[in-house]
């Protein structure tokens, strides 16, 4: 399968409408879409970001599919919307965004934040901040490294939109030390996010916490939030076992296979 055949296959999936959905400021894209569980709840709230380079061209919507299988097995999931450049977005209201969101998601209890492509750098900016209450990250296909993206145009001119041209520290996942587990989840065969990003960041991530990157040969863009794929199930095994009953010691994972099994 092609990036365009991933792309096409998860954009093409009917779109699920929410439980309910709740407002976390004043602005439209300010918003929470709820998905309750629909199987036993494992007493885990995930809070989903999706990507698309930060653009206001690309909302929440298409990951209404991956948020409602989230839900089937069993996770209380939000599927959070934030300002995205072109719409009263860009660095730092973007992350603001993503921090009341997390925050308005539920009571506290076991939190995994997951974000896809930009959602990921959003979810590896969050893992840094001491004031973000969740147990751990789950990052697919993630933005991982500003300034490797900027300097081989990775989305185009889209870290330069984000930032305004400028050079912050705070918005590059690879210039920051995480504070709690994270896992990344990348398709070899990306050719929107290239996976080196992710192999530069859980390198030096790995150093503090667990941080572990599991890369799925064949396997681009859109497939790991397609439900339905292999890809999917690997990355909904692995949001099961991304909380730890404590901290443990990090290390990466090259290959595993599209099952996810290692």
């Amino acid at each position: 399968m092609t990036a365009a055949d991933e792309e096409s296959e998860l954009f093409g999936l009917p779109y699920v409408p929410p439980d309910a959905t709740t407002a976390y400021g004043p602005h439209p894209d300010q918003i929470i879409d709820h998905y309750l569980p629909t199987a036993l709840p494992n007493g885990v709230l995930v809070t989903l970001l999706h990507g698309g380079f930060w653009r206001l061209a690309y909302d929440r919507r298409h990951l209404a599919p991956l948020a409602s299988a989230l839900a089937a097995h069993g996770f209380d999931t939000a599927l959070a919307e934030y300002r995205r450049v072109g719409g009263g977005g860009g660095w730092p209201a973007t992350f603001e965004d993503v921090l009341s969101a997390v925050a308005a998601s539920g009571p506290a209890r076991r939190h995994v934040l997951v974000g896809h492509s930009a959602g990921g750098q959003l979810a590896l900016c969050a893992a840094a901040r001491p004031d973000v209450a969740v147990d751990a990250v789950v990052a697919v296909a993630p933005v991982a490294d500003l300034a490797r993206a900027r300097a081989t145009g990775t989305g185009g001119d889209a870290v330069d939109a984000l930032l305004g041209g400028r050079e912050t520290v705070e918005a590059d996942p690879a210039q920051l030390l995480p504070r709690v587990p994270v896992t990344v989840l990348h398709g070899a065969a990306d050719t929107d996010v290239p996976v080196e990003l992710s192999h530069r960041y859980t390198a030096a991530a790995r150093l503090l916490v667990r941080a572990d990157l599991h890369v799925l040969p064949g396997t681009g863009h859109y497939a790991p939030v397609t439900p339905g794929t292999p890809a999917c199930a690997a990355l909904l095994n692995l949001v099961a076992s991304s909380v730890p009953p404590e901290p443990g010691p990090g290390r990466v994972v090259l290959e595993v296979d599209a099952d996810g099994s290692p």
